[in-house]
């Protein structure tokens, strides 16, 4: 995708400057006469202070409070009972790891039961040694950790938005965590590549076997042979016991519940790269192998569903991310594009790796429509939806990562900006 041609590079965001407009729109908004209650009633013992907590049940999983109830949601109707596309509820998290519990799901087949002790790896191809590996095999070997995020290619679909969008709606096919397991480059230095291998093709032991071709560097380019999510061991509709993962590249090509890695000496062609996982352009041609996921920014607060109450200081926030490295700068407009002013970015910064963003905002209780853009630490700049249409048109299912934005209605209502 070449560069919108009305791209800039943003100003470096002051967070001294920062904390001095967040102060004065706080005190002009009178946000410190919040809480009005009494001293007196404000310090009385409240009625769970007055009695023994609840036991701690040691063998159980932990859980969250009873009082939180986020929960991943059906983002379509499935094609097949079994198959799912749940999305992270992202304007309800806070930091950047996404909990398991909370982590998108797509899947084509179902979730398989597998038996770790039972399941194999094999790799095979245009190698020197073949082998077959145990999960306890993948285990001896040496480990590594990353913070990434995931996202599925379809993520944000070209058509069909509604007022009445989330940003888990139009986003939430997206979640980061840290990812532990074996740098499949370990793996294939094991096996001896041949100097003629080109591609790899990894293949997954779900009903539907979801295979997909990655080409050789790539997949040499920080891949992890997971088994560990967020301290905890895969869970099941994470691919359990074992997935590749590919950080920054299209969720797909991750596969879950790994069995095979054939080397080739080209692309494998199969049908989730020829049928799916294409982009149709205007002339009628598919573009293949898109794998990268390029720069994209979605404000998380305020956003789509919620209301503003009143006038005055809110704090802008959201998410920022590419494929291509590290996020070098956000900018928000709350003016349907005509000005831009640099938000400041929430470390750490990470390689393909989400990053939070926020600016100050005084609300003067009048429409505003919020947008975000993105940029990259290779320049790259998120486009408007316009420059996007312009070259790749509608017609597409995958990779729109298009400057988003939500209206904020006079009386405070949020609604996606079509």
């Amino acid at each position: 995708m070449p560069p919108n041609p009305t791209q800039r590079r943003p100003p470096r965001a002051d967070r001294r400057g920062f904390l001095r407009l967040a102060g004065s729109a706080a005190i002009g908004a009178g946000v410190g006469s919040v809480a009005r209650a009494s001293e007196p009633e404000a310090l009385a013992v409240p009625p769970w202070t007055r009695e023994q907590g609840a036991p701690v049940a040691t063998p159980a999983y932990g859980r969250p409070s009873p009082f939180e109830t986020l929960a991943r949601r059906p983002r379509t109707p499935p094609a097949f009972p079994s198959a799912a596309s749940t999305g992270t509820p992202l304007g309800s998290l806070h930091g950047i790891v996404t909990p398991n519990g909370l982590h998108y799901e797509r899947h084509h087949a179902g979730v398989p039961a597998i038996d770790p002790d039972r399941h194999r790896l094999v790799v095979h191809g245009l190698v020197e040694r073949p082998l077959v590996l145990t999960m306890d095999d993948l285990l001896r070997f040496p480990a590594v950790s990353r913070l990434h995020f995931l996202e599925c290619s379809g993520n944000t679909p070209w058509l069909g938005a509604k007022p009445g969008w989330t940003v888990q709606d139009s986003h939430g096919l997206l979640s980061c965590a840290e990812w532990t397991g074996v740098e499949l480059a370990t793996v294939l230095a094991e096996v001896g590549v041949k100097p003629e291998a080109a591609w790899v093709l990894a293949e997954g032991a779900d009903a539907c076997a979801m295979s997909r071709s990655v080409p050789l560097d790539v997949a040499l380019d920080g891949a992890i042979l997971a088994y560990a999510q967020n301290g905890e061991r895969l869970r099941p509709e994470q691919g359990y016991p074992l997935r590749l993962f590919l950080p920054g590249l299209e969720g797909n090509l991750s596969i879950k519940w790994l069995r095979r890695l054939k080397v080739g000496d080209r692309p494998f062609q199969t049908r989730e790269e020829t049928s799916k996982y294409t982009d149709l352009m205007p002339d009628g041609t598919a573009r293949q192998f898109t794998f990268m996921m390029e720069a994209k920014s979605v404000i998380t607060a305020p956003s789509g569903g919620e209301r503003l109450r009143e006038p005055g200081f809110y704090e802008i926030r959201g998410l920022a991310w590419t494929g291509h490295g590290k996020v070098r700068g956000v900018e928000v407009s709350t003016d349907r594009g005509r000005q831009w002013r640099a938000a400041a970015l929430e470390g750490p910064v990470l390689p393909r790796c989400l990053t939070r963003f926020r600016l100050p905002w005084t609300w003067d209780g009048g429409p505003a429509r919020l947008l975000s853009r993105a940029t990259d630490e290779t320049g790259y700049v998120q486009p408007t939806r316009d420059a996007l249409v312009a070259i790749r048109g509608t017609q597409s299912t995958y990779h729109n990562n298009a400057v988003f934005g939500w209206n904020v209605a006079a009386g405070g209502a949020i609604s996606h900006a079509a």
